[in-house]
């Protein structure tokens, strides 16, 4: 089975450091699960701020990454 890395990809103005940690910190989570898994590791926890419902099979998923930046989850 082939696994591929979430992707990041800025929304709006972003410092280019922010945007390089953001993808290190995510380069090795596949899936929803891998991203819940890192967000608890992290000190101190990252938690979900909110599951959006787009539809009845997409939802993205919110979450803080660090004082002023959120990382959002596309899943279905």
């Amino acid at each position: 089975m082939s696994t591929r890395a979430v992707p990041v990809r800025a929304v709006g103005p972003i410092a280019p450091a922010v945007h390089a940690r953001a993808e290190a910190e995510l380069a090795h989570q596949h899936t929803l699960a891998d991203v819940l898994g890192w967000a608890r590791a992290q000190s101190p926890p990252r938690a979900v701020a909110e599951i959006v419902t787009q539809d009845e099979y997409t939802h993205d998923v919110v979450m803080p990454f660090d004082g002023s930046h959120f990382l959002a989850f596309d899943a279905t």
